[in-house]
């Protein structure tokens, strides 16, 4: 199984994911795709994201069973702790007072 999250990306960018997947929230796309559809989707949605961000999260052989892939200006970010991925939420600055 393949989970695609998106965020502030074009409508055609969500079409082009309704072709192979299911939208089952706004902006969230799941189905059993093959290897080579997903990593085609993955190349495509790194090119069209715009000002966007795309999350991809697919079955891998590794401790966790699954594998993370992110791209874009997202709400998280994505740590690897010793062969464990690991996500955190991004903080906004803040800006600092003059005196």
């Amino acid at each position: 199984m393949t989970v695609i999250i998106t965020q502030r990306v074009t409508p055609s960018t969500r079409g082009l994911l309704t072709r192979w997947m299911l939208e089952v929230r706004a902006g969230v796309f799941v189905g059993s795709v093959s290897r080579r559809v997903r990593d085609g989707l993955w190349a495509d949605l790194r090119q069209r994201r715009g000002l966007g961000a795309v999350t991809l999260i697919h079955r891998a052989p590794n401790e966790q069973g699954f594998a993370i892939q992110s791209a874009g200006d997202g709400s998280r970010e994505l740590r690897d702790y010793d062969g464990l991925v690991l996500l955190s939420a991004r903080v906004p600055q803040q800006r600092s007072a003059k005196s």
